[in-house]
């Protein structure tokens, strides 16, 4: 049986498995899991992607990705194939140390994506042995458990540095004084009370996450690829009139801000100036991140990565900051297009 097309756009956001093969361990200790880290940020690196979220367990992995560049499947590949050399070598075996092909799902963005936050997060007590635990020891397993990015979301664990919490803390409530002890709410307050409904929708389809529409949208896609129709500006997916030009997105960031076009290529200690602008630019311009690397004069796509993250987690943080970043993004989008948009 032929193998189902992958549908890849710039700016996708997708819930990422790995298996073992047979249901076997893919971990066998915690140097296995530490390399497994090491591999993972280097790919996240390499390819420019952002992880909002993971998780490792014996047999197998979660994480939720954004490909702002469309290459879930470069990414992916690379990371499998990287760690199965590893571990093949390690452990002195030989062939397939992952079952099949990874699976990918594309996730709504608002609620859905929060609450996929919480269903990955809550993977180590749900467990047969962690279920049959009292709900205080299950709470302090999660505490505990230290290869998931829950305690980082917390800010108990600050060895993940390449984990973005920021888009999922920012989902917890708008002006949220602090997100992180609300998201703690968020999950924790489903150890013993599943959400049921989402558990089905989940389920609804195998292409996606997300609510009946947005499951539909991805269907009429995904048919739309296997019928060998073109993956171009009819994509049911893409957003039309959203992106704007570059010197309109700037002008706009530069008179909001208070500040000119020049110190947008100058770089200054404790100023969100750059950021904000690479984010617009982003998600308004449709740029990847090298492309406003050379608009900017930033070193590379991956320092926009990196401050990309930082901008999204001290929103979460600041309330000031994220009015201000949410301002101008409203600001883009009441503006009337200057183009169609890519994706």
């Amino acid at each position: 049986m032929a193998r189902a097309q992958r549908i890849e756009y710039e700016g996708a956001l997708y819930h990422v498995t790995a298996r073992g093969n047979e249901r076997r361990a893919i971990f066998l200790d915690d140097a296995d899991r530490e390399e497994f880290l090491r591999r993972l940020a280097e790919s996240l690196e390499r390819f420019e992607v952002q992880l909002y979220l993971f998780c490792l367990m014996p047999n197998h992995v979660h994480l939720v990705v954004e490909t702002p560049r469309a290459n879930l499947g470069r990414f992916m590949h690379r990371l499998q194939t990287a760690y199965t050399m590893y571990f093949n070598r390690r452990h002195r075996r030989h062939g397939h140390l992952l079952q099949g092909r990874y699976g990918a799902r594309l996730v709504e963005r608002g609620p859905y994506l929060l609450r996929l936050s919480r269903y990955v997060h809550l993977n180590p007590v749900f467990t047969a042995a962690a279920r049959r635990r009292p709900l205080r020891e299950r709470i302090a397993l999660l505490h505990r458990y230290p290869w998931s990015s829950y305690r980082q979301y917390l800010g108990q664990d600050q060895r993940f540095a390449f984990v973005d919490r920021g888009p999922i803390l920012a989902l917890v409530g708008p002006g949220t004084r602090r997100p992180a002890q609300a998201y703690r709410g968020f999950v924790e307050a489903a150890v013993e009370d599943i959400d049921a409904d989402f558990i089905e929708a989940k389920r609804a389809s195998s292409l996606s996450i997300g609510s009946e529409k947005f499951r539909d949208k991805i269907r009429r896609l995904h048919e739309k690829r296997l019928g060998g129709k073109p993956w171009g500006e009819g994509a049911a997916f893409r957003r039309r009139g959203t992106v704007r030009r570059v010197e309109a997105i700037l002008a706009t960031v530069c008179g909001a801000l208070a500040i000119d076009r020049a110190s947008l290529r100058r770089r200054r200690r404790d100023s969100w100036d750059r950021a904000i602008a690479s984010r617009m630019l982003c998600q308004y311009g449709g740029l990847t991140q090298q492309q406003v690397a050379d608009v900017l004069g930033i070193a590379s796509g991956a320092a926009v990565s990196q401050q990309l993250r930082k901008l999204a987690e001290a929103m979460a943080a600041d309330r000031r900051l994220r009015g201000q970043v949410l301002k101008i993004a409203a600001q883009l989008q009441s503006d009337p297009p200057d183009r169609k948009s890519v994706i």
